[in-house]
């Protein structure tokens, strides 16, 4: 929480003035039940009307004043809390780009959606009313008290019991409100994932009728988020009466016993009705911390849900030994014993690969489901760091090249095409910075899809769905692939992105990535495929069983006959 407010520090100007003119409204405030006193003793109870008019009219414009400076709070509050939010969303995105898989795979994207809005919207308020009202609160208590003390301090002992004892109250309910807000905002995350995931996948819950099983996931997500808000803030409200109780007591006691000074001559009705006053201000600010408790408590949990992303350890980063001119020239591969396995997990995906690659060769990576394939793939741009072993691009370590230099000459397509809100010009330019038009087109018509672009409506301003849902499988994968080509890189890597297509088509986009100067890996499940590269990679559980041509590999292992032979047939096997 400390963290997260320190983004304050740049409106350290702003909020001083916004708490000085909060003071100078404090100070007016406490000033006003005295200067009563003073007209009731001085005007009302001697019948002077000079009296009375002139501390009416001072406590008018006292009023009148006050107002004006409330309102310059309230700018400068404002100011101040909406820039804090600014920058903390700047700043919390900003941390999140940086995140590696291993990061990302620790919160659930509806948990980073619910930082990013529900808890920065929290905290941003509570700053806002921290400086219009929140520290003005405690201060009228501790003023009201010391002001009372100034005008009787006999009757202002009273205070003496019941505002701590209020004050050790309020403790107890802040610290046990932190611990179920904490509850809450989790159930909060909870409903967003159940949301999520059913606007995503609505297509498939009508298609698998399971609307009724869903419907169950939400009510049950919704009854969590709903019982623990009602707990939490019937606990906090719970607090209240309790407050009015004590207050309403020490009302009663000083009414009481300064019926008793007066009676006795010991004091007079001014300093009565002025220590009455500052006892309703001292019980109306009392009476807003069960307020104040909900929400700094709801705040406390925000804030350390926020702080939390900030202190993640970034395990992947830039080595310290990267220049600006060292750059990818050539797109040669190599793998030297790479071994990898996933974070918190025992089990080794990859072991001891090795294999070289040189510029412009193209490799067919094949193998069963689970065998490895994409996790090979994400060491190349470091979206993982392998276990051990080493990864070379142009004959030097990828660790030597910066994020920028390595994925900048990298065009990765991932096996589940994920395309953006925007058109579809739009989608294939976010390939590449300051791209033009004619490169956008011709890396659609490499990517076989700018004939059908072009039978649409708006063509390429087409606009796309959330995730491309307006499109088919095969006009998605092809999107993509062109986002990969406008790069122009020198190294192509496309996970299994041919299969929605056609034999023809695909024929036709491979025969069409000749033309691009770059090493190409393609992971695929179709013979006809693999069989067109220069090497092919068997990998099975991790391990790699062949590399070498179709027909080295066909010759030597047995998975890759049987994989073959169910796709073209024994008689097409036994040739070899």
């Amino acid at each position: 929480m400390r963290y997260v407010l320190s983004f304050l520090k740049p409106y350290k100007v702003s909020a001083s003035i916004a708490i000085s003119l909060m003071l100078m409204e404090l100070a007016i405030e406490l000033l006003l039940p005295l200067f009563l006193g003073i007209m009731i003793n001085e005007g009302v109870i001697n019948q002077n009307l000079e009296k009375i008019t002139t501390w009416g009219g001072l406590m008018i414009g006292l009023a009148l004043f006050s107002f004006i400076i409330g309102v310059l709070n309230s700018y400068y509050s404002t100011h101040v809390s909406f820039s804090y939010g600014y920058d903390l969303r700047q700043k919390l995105f900003e941390k999140i780009q940086s995140f590696s898989f291993k990061n990302l795979n620790q919160y659930p994207t509806s948990a980073l959606v619910t930082r990013f809005t529900n808890d920065i919207r929290q905290v941003q308020n509570t700053v806002y009313m921290g400086l219009r009202i929140m520290a003005k609160a405690p201060l009228v208590v501790v003023g009201g008290v010391v002001m009372a003390f100034v005008v009787n301090a006999r009757l202002a002992l009273i205070f003496c019991i019941s505002v701590p004892l209020l004050l050790f109250f309020l403790v107890f309910v802040f610290r046990f409100a932190g611990r179920m807000f904490m509850r809450v905002q989790k159930n909060v995350d909870g409903l967003n994932r159940v949301m999520q995931e059913n606007l995503v996948g609505m297509r498939v819950i009508k298609a698998f009728l399971r609307r009724d099983y869903e419907q169950d996931r939400f009510d049950q997500a919704n009854s969590d988020l709903a019982n623990s808000t009602r707990s939490t803030f019937r606990f906090v409200e719970a607090s209240t009466p309790v407050l009015f109780f004590v207050m309403n007591l020490s009302l009663v006691a000083i009414i009481w016993f300064g019926n008793v000074q007066i009676t006795n001559g010991t004091t007079n009705v001014g300093e009565v009705v002025t220590i009455i006053n500052y006892a309703l201000r001292v019980a109306m600010m009392i009476s807003m911390f069960s307020f104040l408790i909900l929400t700094l408590s709801r705040t406390k949990a925000s804030g350390d849900r926020i702080g939390e992303i900030f202190m993640v350890n970034v395990d992947i980063t830039d080595s310290a030994d990267t220049t600006e001119n060292n750059a990818i020239h050539y797109g040669k591969v190599e793998f030297k014993n790479v071994s990898f396995q996933y974070p918190n997990h025992n089990k080794k995906v990859l072991r001891n690969i090795s294999f070289t690659l040189q510029p412009g060769e193209k490799l067919a990576i094949i193998g069963s489901t689970g065998s490895g394939k994409t996790s090979l793939f994400q060491l190349m741009p470091r979206l993982y760091d392998v276990t051990s072993g080493d990864i070379y691009m142009d004959n030097k370590s990828i660790l030597s090249y910066s994020f920028k230099q390595l994925r900048e000459s990298i065009g990765y397509v991932p096996q589940t095409p994920l395309l953006f809100s925007g058109t579809i010009f739009d989608n294939i330019a976010w390939g590449k910075e300051s791209v033009t038009k004619d490169e956008v087109i011709q890396a659609a018509k490499d990517a076989q899809i700018h004939q059908t672009i072009m039978g649409l409506p708006d063509q390429y301003d087409t606009k796309v769905g959330q995730k491309g849902v307006n499109l088919s499988g095969g006009q998605k994968q092809r999107i993509s692939i062109a986002r990969a080509l406008v790069r122009k890189p020198k190294l192509l890597m496309l996970d299994d992105s041919t299969s929605a297509l056609d034999l023809a088509t695909e024929a036709n986009l491979l025969n069409a990535l000749q033309n691009y100067d770059c090493t190409i890996l393609i992971i695929t499940q179709k013979i006809s495929t693999a069989a067109n590269a220069e090497k092919i990679l068997l990998l099975d559980d991790g391990e790699m069983l062949a590399l070498g041509t179709h027909e080295e590999v066909l010759q030597t292992s047995e998975l890759y006959q049987k994989i073959v032979e169910s796709q073209f047939g024994k008689e097409y096997v036994d040739v070899y």
